[in-house]
């Protein structure tokens, strides 16, 4: 995640909790991301696996698109780098998932409550 962006760090006065199921919620309101998590499963998958598999499924996306919706999913937290590929030139980054379940307890009081 971000250091200072609003993108990864609740606005003030916003309950720490609040914005991790906001972001949560966020990451899965496409379908594309839910096939990624999909196919990575119990596994891990490089990126470029990942492209051709969506490509596969009849998803019309760009490599740039990919990379945004890995991203989004990565700042929720539900997948992460497992490791790089060398493939000369640029490493490859192979993902799995982070979680496999997110579970909302909404009795749970925050810290400082």
């Amino acid at each position: 995640m971000c250091e200072n962006s609003l993108c990864c760090r609740p606005p003030k006065g916003v309950p720490p909790k609040w914005f991790k199921i906001r972001n949560c919620l966020r990451a899965l309101r496409f379908r594309t991301r839910w096939l990624i998590i999909e196919y990575i499963g119990n596994g891990k998958k490089s990126t470029e696996e990942i492209y051709n598999y969506l490509l596969k499924k009849g998803e019309k996306l760009t490599k740039s698109g990919l990379y945004y919706h890995l991203s989004e999913l990565k700042n929720a937290g539900i997948i992460e780098i497992a490791e790089y590929i060398e493939r000369g030139g640029a490493p490859e980054k192979v993902w799995k998932l982070k979680t496999k379940k997110i579970v909302i307890d909404l009795l749970e009081a925050e810290e400082g409550d």
